[in-house]
Protein backbone atom coordinates (compact mmCIF):
# COMPACT_ATOMS: atom_id res chain seq x y z
CA UNK A 1 0.00 0.00 0.00
CA UNK A 2 0.98 3.44 -1.02
CA UNK A 3 1.78 6.19 1.53
CA UNK A 4 -0.22 8.45 0.11
CA UNK A 5 -3.56 5.51 -0.15
CA UNK A 6 -2.73 4.51 3.50
CA UNK A 7 -3.24 8.39 4.66
CA UNK A 8 -6.31 8.79 2.69
CA UNK A 9 -7.84 5.69 4.53
CA UNK A 10 -6.71 7.11 8.05
CA UNK A 11 -7.64 10.53 7.18
CA UNK A 12 -11.26 8.96 6.10
CA UNK A 13 -11.41 6.81 8.89
CA UNK A 14 -10.54 9.63 11.40
CA UNK A 15 -13.25 11.52 9.91
CA UNK A 16 -15.54 8.51 10.49
CA UNK A 17 -14.69 8.80 14.05
CA UNK A 18 -15.69 12.22 14.40
CA UNK A 19 -18.91 11.77 12.40
CA UNK A 20 -19.62 8.81 14.98
CA UNK A 21 -18.49 10.89 18.13
CA UNK A 22 -20.57 14.27 16.84
CA UNK A 23 -23.55 11.16 15.79
CA UNK A 24 -23.52 10.10 20.09
CA UNK A 25 -23.87 13.19 21.58
CA UNK A 26 -27.05 13.96 19.03
CA UNK A 27 -28.08 10.42 19.84
CA UNK A 28 -27.39 10.72 23.45
CA UNK A 29 -28.80 14.05 23.88
CA UNK A 30 -32.05 13.44 22.45
CA UNK A 31 -32.61 10.56 24.08
CA UNK A 32 -32.15 12.38 27.22
CA UNK A 33 -34.13 15.27 26.63
CA UNK A 34 -37.24 12.57 25.11
CA UNK A 35 -36.70 10.28 27.95
CA UNK A 36 -36.14 12.24 30.68
CA UNK A 37 -38.02 15.63 30.45
CA UNK A 38 -40.75 14.74 27.86
CA UNK A 39 -41.07 11.35 30.30
CA UNK A 40 -41.30 9.17 26.85
CA UNK A 41 -40.16 4.97 27.13
CA UNK A 42 -36.92 4.68 27.26
CA UNK A 43 -37.66 2.21 24.11
CA UNK A 44 -39.30 4.71 22.15
CA UNK A 45 -36.65 7.61 23.22
CA UNK A 46 -33.65 5.49 21.76
CA UNK A 47 -35.85 4.74 18.48
CA UNK A 48 -36.45 8.56 17.89
CA UNK A 49 -32.94 9.70 19.06
CA UNK A 50 -31.54 7.25 16.66
CA UNK A 51 -33.53 8.39 13.45
CA UNK A 52 -32.07 11.73 14.24
CA UNK A 53 -28.56 10.72 14.66
CA UNK A 54 -28.59 8.28 11.39
CA UNK A 55 -30.27 11.32 9.50
CA UNK A 56 -27.28 13.55 10.91
CA UNK A 57 -24.88 11.20 10.36
CA UNK A 58 -25.53 10.14 6.72
CA UNK A 59 -24.86 13.70 5.87
CA UNK A 60 -21.82 13.93 7.13
CA UNK A 61 -20.50 10.49 6.06
CA UNK A 62 -21.68 11.40 2.50
CA UNK A 63 -20.36 14.49 2.09
CA UNK A 64 -17.21 15.03 4.35
CA UNK A 65 -15.57 11.90 5.42
CA UNK A 66 -16.54 10.17 1.96
CA UNK A 67 -16.22 12.84 -0.02
CA UNK A 68 -19.28 12.70 -1.70
CA UNK A 69 -18.64 9.55 -3.95
CA UNK A 70 -20.53 8.65 -7.15
CA UNK A 71 -23.73 7.07 -7.06
CA UNK A 72 -27.09 7.67 -6.39
CA UNK A 73 -27.89 9.77 -2.76
CA UNK A 74 -30.88 8.00 -2.58
CA UNK A 75 -29.04 4.53 -2.77
CA UNK A 76 -26.43 5.14 -0.52
CA UNK A 77 -29.33 6.58 2.18
CA UNK A 78 -31.22 3.42 1.54
CA UNK A 79 -27.97 1.37 1.87
CA UNK A 80 -27.10 3.57 4.69
CA UNK A 81 -30.48 2.78 6.30
CA UNK A 82 -30.50 -0.78 6.17
CA UNK A 83 -26.87 -1.24 8.24
CA UNK A 84 -28.71 1.88 10.50
CA UNK A 85 -31.39 -0.21 10.75
CA UNK A 86 -29.46 -3.70 11.55
CA UNK A 87 -27.67 -1.36 14.24
CA UNK A 88 -30.85 -0.33 15.95
CA UNK A 89 -32.24 -3.74 16.17
CA UNK A 90 -29.11 -4.70 17.87
CA UNK A 91 -28.96 -1.73 20.02
CA UNK A 92 -31.98 -2.27 21.38
CA UNK A 93 -31.45 -5.87 22.09
CA UNK A 94 -28.32 -4.57 23.99
CA UNK A 95 -30.03 -1.52 25.56
CA UNK A 96 -33.34 -4.33 26.53
CA UNK A 97 -30.69 -6.57 28.22
CA UNK A 98 -28.91 -4.21 30.29
CA UNK A 99 -31.44 -2.08 31.42
CA UNK A 100 -34.06 -5.05 32.31
CA UNK A 101 -31.66 -7.86 32.65
CA UNK A 102 -28.60 -6.25 34.41
CA UNK A 103 -30.15 -3.35 36.03
CA UNK A 104 -28.06 -0.31 34.66
CA UNK A 105 -29.18 2.73 34.31
CA UNK A 106 -30.96 4.39 31.01
CA UNK A 107 -28.36 6.57 29.91
CA UNK A 108 -24.90 4.03 30.94
CA UNK A 109 -26.62 1.61 29.05
CA UNK A 110 -27.73 3.46 25.85
CA UNK A 111 -23.77 4.56 25.89
CA UNK A 112 -22.66 0.89 25.93
CA UNK A 113 -25.28 -0.12 23.39
CA UNK A 114 -24.28 2.88 21.01
CA UNK A 115 -20.45 1.40 21.67
CA UNK A 116 -21.41 -2.19 20.44
CA UNK A 117 -22.78 -1.27 17.24
CA UNK A 118 -20.21 1.06 16.20
CA UNK A 119 -18.14 -1.65 14.63
CA UNK A 120 -20.80 -3.11 12.67
CA UNK A 121 -21.94 0.81 11.64
CA UNK A 122 -18.36 1.38 10.12
CA UNK A 123 -18.03 -1.99 8.51
CA UNK A 124 -21.47 -2.08 7.09
CA UNK A 125 -20.93 1.82 5.59
CA UNK A 126 -17.57 1.45 4.55
CA UNK A 127 -17.98 -1.75 2.11
CA UNK A 128 -21.44 -1.44 1.44
CA UNK A 129 -23.40 2.13 1.77
CA UNK A 130 -20.77 4.19 0.61
CA UNK A 131 -17.88 1.75 -1.12
CA UNK A 132 -15.75 3.06 -3.11
CA UNK A 133 -13.23 1.82 -6.18
CA UNK A 134 -9.51 2.10 -5.58
CA UNK A 135 -7.98 5.46 -6.98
Amino acid sequence: MQVNQLQRRLSQFGKYCVVGIVGVFVNLGIYTALVNFARLNYMAGATVSFAVAVTNNFLLNKYWTFGNPEGSGFTQAGRFLVVSLLSLLLNLLVLRLLVEDAGVGNLPAQMIAISVVTVLNYLGNKKWSFRQTPA
